[in-house]
């Protein structure tokens, strides 16, 4: 079972994991981090910039999780541009060091065996940033996904399209392919850290972490994984049959065991 930390809020979760991915660094300074998109991962990369600040992570090394197929590089919403925005940038890492799967069209018929193919090449991933989707995606892996599935291109359901376009000027602009890392490739990663935040997020997290393991909620597959870490709030830890457990044995935890 993934170890579950339920904190105050968003912001205490970016401090706790801020504080992991600096102990990385710290012991590895050409530590290779699994970026994630979107709102969630935020706090983590907000606490990032005064933990970071002044400290040398020219070598840090990056891969993100997925990207839209189609979508110009340099559209604000594409996630080579969120990623550059809000994490190279502000935490001054070198660009070159970190990837995003290529969803150009021309090239995107093997796209998905360079990206794993460079993953590979950095020797894996230390730690990777996950969210949680409402219907239990992580990455864009929708629910029908292989456990054993590897980076590759995906077509979004109506219900990430909706959810995304709020990011987008209508539903319309949101594309309709992904390529992303799979739930296999995911897998590889060390140490896996699911962020989860919010009422909305409830069911989902509870089902990952607690329910059968199934294609059907590609979350699930933490339960796989042999250093799973999952942390929520309070509300997104509220349907968690066993949250009065997971709070005990973290307060309880040794501190040099970190999460």
């Amino acid at each position: 079972m993934a170890e579950v930390v339920i904190v105050e809020n968003s912001e205490a979760a970016g401090e706790l994991v801020a504080a992991e991915i600096v102990e990385l660094i710290e012991g590895r300074p050409d530590a290779v981090l699994g970026l994630a998109t979107g709102s969630t991962p935020l706090p983590v990369y907000l606490a990032l910039r005064s933990r970071l600040a002044g400290r040398d992570v020219s070598q840090v090394r990056g891969f993100a999780l997925d990207e839209y197929v189609g979508l110009d590089p340099a559209h604000p919403e594409s996630y080579r541009s969120v990623i550059t925005r809000e994490v190279v940038e502000p935490l001054g890492l070198d660009p070159r060091r970190i990837h995003v799967p290529n969803g150009a069209e021309a090239t995107i018929q093997h796209a998905g065996g360079d990206y794993e193919a460079a993953i590979d090449a950095a020797g894996g991933v230390d730690l990777q940033l996950l969210g949680i989707g409402t219907d239990g995606h992580i990455g864009f892996n929708e629910p029908g996904s292989s456990f054993a599935s590897r980076t590759r291109v995906k077509t979004l359901t109506e219900q990430t399209r909706a959810d995304n376009a709020r990011f987008f000027d209508s539903v319309d602009d949101v594309p309709r392919h992904c390529i992303t890392q799979g739930l296999g490739t995911i897998l590889r990663a060390r140490h896996l850290v699911l962020l989860a935040f919010g009422e909305g997020k409830a069911q989902a997290v509870a089902d990952a972490v607690e329910g059968p393991l199934s294609a059907f909620l590609p979350g699930s597959a933490i339960q796989l994984h042999p250093h799973a870490t999952v942390v929520v709030d309070a509300a997104a830890a509220s349907k968690l049959r066993l949250a009065d457990y997971y709070r005990y044995t973290f307060a309880n935890k040794p501190e040099w065991q970190g999460i």
